[in-house]
């Protein structure tokens, strides 16, 4: 896609039509189009474009496929929760670290030996996302916990294949043929029943006075509302809010600390840099934490030019625009699904040298201080931008930090032989499997 998208931009221009099946599909290339719309026109492009499989799954609920109202309503009342956890009793840092403690303690039982780090970093993220939601953490043996994990995990990756993009694009084909689209739809509505057993504890559990979690909230929220008949907040909206919720905060995560681990292995001299400033900054003898970033530009620049340049999600998920409008001279008809190219502005060669290759002094000045960068926009940007930033972001960095505290990272092979190649490019970037050892400190 990559390749076609620079061919299209350079005979058309940063703004183009491209047919998906019937549908025309506006894409937007490169950083000035991409910020204009979403950012400079936010309210314009803030619609959400059709896929037609995760509507059949979502019916227009949650935050992820909503429009309108129920977006707005559904977007405001999550990004509140999450600002709000834990309701003064405990903050979602401390979630963090305590799974990054967890996270530890499961790598030590490796015992160094060579292991597959896929599982066991699914695990933590997903974890964070149940202390916020169930209010409470699974053990990485629990069973249904594992099985949920590897429903989500599976639809991810199906959802990048290109037979599901084929079915989005010719949707009767979703009702009507066999394939893999099928297993989607099945592992959601696996999925959707273990988080309505939850809500029904919740229900029989609940203290109006003291929520433990968003379950909690969203319940009292739907009884404040309850003599409201046009009110967002039913048990259907809050089962798929929840998934969403655990679709878009596991994978992507585990994804990106997978990937990281697996370029740091390619790369044994930024993890020997990473290392020494983890033990000038914050030593041995106590847990990371977020005020530590402000004295680490050189961990900071890491994980920046890890999210830069494995580039996770390459299309952003469709925006569709809110009304008729006119956009550098062409009308686009209000409902139309736009594309936007993070690869073109992650991959931005003016502003990023060599984007092709892993350098965290994309993200450093000359004095090796951390530099930002308007470019940087792995969650999206504008009105839909990702829901989680904030704590996707804070995860990276203390359960990074924190693996490296505590282990030298040992590759398998020589790491000028290590395929760094994304084995999937659709929907998300996936790596390629491999295994490492866990050295411990």
């Amino acid at each position: 896609m990559r390749r076609c998208e620079d061919l299209f931009s350079k005979a058309y221009g940063p703004v183009f039509t491209l047919y998906f099946g019937t549908k025309p599909t506006v894409i937007l290339h490169g950083y000035e189009a991409v910020k204009e719309a979403l950012v400079d026109r936010g309210e314009e492009f803030a619609g959400r474009g059709s896929i037609p499989l995760l509507e059949r799954i979502n019916k227009g609920l949650g935050i992820g496929m909503s429009n309108g109202k129920t977006w707005k309503e559904l977007r405001r009342f999550s990004l509140m929760t999450l600002r709000n956890f834990g309701m003064g009793k405990r903050s979602i840092e401390d979630r963090v670290q305590e799974e990054a403690r967890c996270l530890v303690e499961e790598l030590r039982k490796t015992n160094a030996s060579p292991c597959d780090p896929a599982f066991i970093l699914g695990c933590a993220p997903c974890n964070v996302i149940c202390s916020v939601i169930f209010q409470k953490r699974f053990e990485y043996s629990d069973q249904k916990f594992i099985h949920f994990l590897k429903l989500l995990h599976e639809t991810i990756s199906i959802m990048s294949s290109p037979w599901v993009q084929v079915c989005n694009n010719f949707p009767a084909l979703i009702d009507y043929f066999p394939g893999s689209h099928n297993k989607v739809l099945h592992n959601m509505y696996c999925i959707h029943n273990f988080i309505a057993e939850k809500i029904k504890e919740h229900q029989q559990s609940l203290d109006v006075n003291n929520p433990r979690d968003l379950i909690d909230c969203f319940l009292i929220k739907m009884e404040q509302e309850k003599h409201n008949p046009q009110s967002e907040f039913t048990l259907e909206s809050l089962k798929i809010t929840s998934a969403d919720l655990f679709s878009a905060g596991t994978e992507t995560t585990s994804t990106t600390l997978r990937y990281g681990l697996l370029l740091l292995l390619k790369h044994p001299e930024v993890a020997v840099k990473l290392q020494q400033e983890i033990e000038r900054v914050i030593g041995r003898h106590r847990s990371p934490c977020m005020q530590d970033r402000s004295h680490m530009p050189y961990t900071d620049a890491v994980i920046h030019e890890i999210q830069r340049f494995i580039d996770l999600i390459p299309t952003n998920l469709p925006h569709a625009v809110t009304q008729d409008i006119k956009y550098r001279n062409y009308f686009i008809p209000k409902g139309t699904t736009i594309l936007t190219s993070l690869t073109s502005v992650l991959h931005d060669d003016k502003e990023f040298p060599n984007p092709e290759r892993f350098d965290p002094g994309h993200f450093l000045d000359k004095n090796g201080n951390f530099k930002k960068s308007d470019y940087f926009m792995p969650f999206s940007t504008g009105k839909r931008v990702c829901a989680g930033e904030g704590l996707a972001r804070m995860e990276l960095f203390l359960f990074l930090t924190t693996i490296l505290q505590n282990f030298k990272l040992k590759p398998l092979d020589d790491p000028k032989d290590i395929n760094i190649t994304p084995v999937v490019k659709g929907f998300a970037s996936i790596p390629p499997k491999y295994q490492l050892c866990f050295i411990p400190i």
